[in-house]
């Protein structure tokens, strides 16, 4: 009797402890495999960002013309090709003794066209190449992080780093949308038909996200709603629209007409990016390229981990003359294109120093412009 009850008692023993067992070793493997779902369900990879050549040294840049109305305000160069000049309108158009440029009170800037005096024609030729060619490389990438996301209304949502394809249109509407992610982060989006961002609509940056490594690839016609305030390259094959008192910070690329209404333009300053995935083993700061150059070269940096980093125009006086990147940046491989034609920036033939302060790593070399 004691034999059995004792038998009993493990018996029941055993299976309690064997359930129990069990019970946890369920509960352990939904947690872990929660905690490596989540991540790659929220968090998808940034792409490598769209290069933009030479069509990157311009604001606003057009194929059949760009317009305005009302008192518009575009920092950063205007140009159009292969129209002539007489398909900007608006801007009261000043041109330069050289020939090469106009000048224009709504534009912080230069004023480029088609038929203005060589080298501007060969430049622009190749600026809208570049453009044709950064549009179809952004609508060519494969492998989307997210796919037809929200049936194209991403209104009040917030939009990581990734690679994102709609096969319509997609809207933004009153309630905004953010972008969220670090600032050497990169947001494509592919859209199929229009996008709209209604009248007072906010693209909202955050986490230091920066507007120059934000593409909108729009196969139809582009729409900035009254007041909408939107940030980023927009790669658009039509038109872009933009209607009373709305704003962009980034550039505006069409591949037909630029329409404007009392509008701020400014031009994102730099591209950054990280090349690679790989961590570099060294900080270090490479020498410019082209260099001598005019107008554009790049800089290239290698950061070990993330820092806080400033990279800095000097002239030979030890003046400052620009600031390319002010902010935290993660480890990695970094180009920043430098350009002496955006916005007020007007500099002289000569030497210059480019310095590199990384934490406590500090560098400094010399570029040289040839104009």
């Amino acid at each position: 009797m004691y034999t059995n009850t004792k038998g009993e008692c493990m018996n029941t023993w055993t299976t309690h402890t064997t359930g129990l067992a069990a019970r946890w070793t369920r509960f352990l493997t939904t947690i872990v495999a929660f905690a490596l779902l989540v991540p790659f369900a929220a968090v998808a990879q940034s792409p490598a960002p769209v290069h933009l050549g030479t069509a990157g040294d311009y604001a606003v840049l057009a194929k059949t013309g760009i317009s305005t109305t009302g008192t518009t305000q575009v920092t950063g160069d205007v140009a159009v090709s292969p129209v002539a000049a007489t398909y900007i309108t608006g801007f009261g158009l000043i041109m330069d003794a050289s020939g090469t440029y106009a000048t224009s009170t709504l534009v912080v800037g230069k004023v480029y066209a088609a038929d203005y005096t060589s080298p501007t024609p060969t430049r622009m030729t190749t600026a809208v190449g570049d453009m044709e060619t950064a549009y179809t490389n952004a609508a060519g990438r494969t492998s989307p992080n997210f796919t037809e996301l929200h049936a194209g209304d991403v209104t009040g949502k917030t939009l990581t780093p990734g690679l994102y394809k709609w096969g319509t249109g997609v809207l933004i509407s009153g309630g905004g949308v953010t972008i969220s992610g670090s600032a050497s982060d990169v947001w494509i989006f592919q859209i199929a038909q229009n996008l709209t961002v209604a009248n007072g609509a906010i693209v909202t940056l955050s986490g230091g996200a920066q507007a120059s490594n934000i593409f909108w690839q729009v196969a139809g016609e582009v729409t900035l709603g009254t007041t909408a305030a939107m940030k980023g390259i927009i790669l658009c094959q039509t038109q872009i629209a933009m209607s009373t008192g709305a704003t962009l910070t980034g550039i505006a690329l069409a591949q037909t007409a630029v329409t404007l209404d009392a509008n701020a333009i400014t031009k994102s300053s730099t591209v950054t990016s990280v090349e690679d995935g790989s961590v570099p083993q060294e900080f270090t700061l490479s020498q410019n390229y082209p260099n001598p150059f005019n107008p554009s070269t790049n800089i290239e940096y290698n950061l070990t981990k993330a820092e806080m980093v400033s990279l800095k125009i000097y002239n030979l006086l030890g003046l400052e003359v620009a600031t390319l990147v002010n902010g935290r940046q993660e480890a990695g491989r970094y180009s920043v294109r430098f350009a002496t034609n955006e916005g007020k920036l007007d500099l002289s033939n000569g030497a210059y120093f480019y310095r590199l302060q990384a934490g406590s790593f500090v560098s400094t070399r010399k570029l040289i412009l040839v104009k």
